[in-house]
């Protein structure tokens, strides 16, 4: 991992963001001490689908609460 100083990655922003499209993690350093990291985006898609499967991993998992005492035409009805 790179590390950087605030002031240099001010100066230089333009070719930090190249290192990180190209994968690279930068630490900011303010007084020598990190604040901030700056890394590649990950994808929404890639998150949305995670959270996705986790999700029907999850209900797969979990019992039911109750008996279902209902029709579905029940639902519909005003």
């Amino acid at each position: 991992m790179k590390t950087v100083t605030a002031s240099g990655a001010s100066r230089h922003f333009s070719g930090l963001l190249r290192h990180v499209a190209s994968g690279a993690v930068i630490t900011v350093l303010l007084r020598g001490k990190p604040v901030a990291v700056i890394g590649p985006a990950r994808s929404a898609c890639g998150q949305r689908e995670a959270a996705r499967l986790h999700l029907l991993d999850r209900l797969r998992q979990q019992q039911a609460a109750c008996a279902r005492t209902w029709t579905r035409n029940e639902l519909y009805e005003s």
